[in-house]
């Protein structure tokens, strides 16, 4: 074999072997490709799949509220109702004045709290009312004093955000009415460029964040209610010095 068929063969083997490498590189990409496609869809369906359980979870709460509501405002406020009734056409001078007046503002509380736990009621109103309502309930209640202060420029959200955003809140007011001791509470929200940032600050007695299982308190809860939304939730407390919540959800 010459020179120049030696030259020839070796070209023809080395074509060879570049396309070869040229047809394995397009399979490996082709390969990849549609591995990172198939990941891609994965990852979609798993997110699919935790909104729908999320919002199954939401769905699921806001209907057991919504039952309490009606058994409330349908059961209670008619025994309520009743008992009031009966004590105004009881001759008793002041007293029984007086015990009227306190069965009918008992009655009227139940109707507020009726209200802030119902789904339809909340669902006709922005979080920024809820919260406005929630708090001139508590300051009713003369349990504590509550304020509330709005900051930024408020950005529409979707209902159902804005339902757990609330319930979450609410969920803190309610612990600190029951347990924390607190004569003051104050609510913030602050509208930022890509977050709205809820803080929710008491007084009151604090407690250890290490033992917040053993309390018993139910603040737990708020993490589990923020993961439903991809919020934040960030609970702080020292023994004797009062309880803050910073609640974070990503405006998109």
């Amino acid at each position: 074999m010459d020179q120049g068929t030696q030259l020839l063969v070796i070209l023809v083997v080395l074509l060879v072997l570049f396309l070869l490498a040229v047809i394995v590189f397009v399979l490996f990409w082709v390969f990849m490709k549609r591995k990172n496609a198939l990941l891609r869809e994965q990852i979609e369906a798993e997110k699919r799949y935790e909104r729908a359980i999320a919002e199954t979870q939401i769905e699921i709460r806001e209907e057991t509220l919504r039952n309490i509501s009606w058994e409330l405002h349908d059961n209670i406020g008619q025994l309520l109702t009743l008992a009031k009734i009966k004590a105004q056409n009881i001759e008793g001078g002041e007293e029984m004045l007086e015990v009227a007046e306190t069965i009918g503002t008992g009655l009227n509380e139940l109707r507020a709290l009726s209200k802030s736990i119902n789904p339809e009621a909340i669902n006709g109103q922005s979080l920024i009312h809820s919260l406005e309502v929630e708090v001139a309930r508590f300051n009713r209640l003369k349990y504590l004093s509550a304020d509330y202060e709005l900051l930024g420029d408020p950005i529409a959200m979707d209902p159902k955000v804005e339902i757990v955003l609330f319930r979450i809140v609410q969920e803190f007011m309610t612990n600190t009415m029951k347990h924390s001791k607190a004569a003051n509470l104050k609510i913030s929200v602050q509208f930022k460029v890509e977050a709205l940032e809820i803080t929710a600050l008491d007084n009151g007695v604090g407690f250890d964040a290490d033992k917040l299982a053993e309390k018993g308190i139910g603040l737990s809860n708020i993490d589990k209610r923020a993961e439903l939304i991809g919020a934040k939730a960030r609970i702080s407390s020292i023994p004797g010095a009062g309880t803050r919540l910073v609640l974070t959800y990503p405006l998109k």
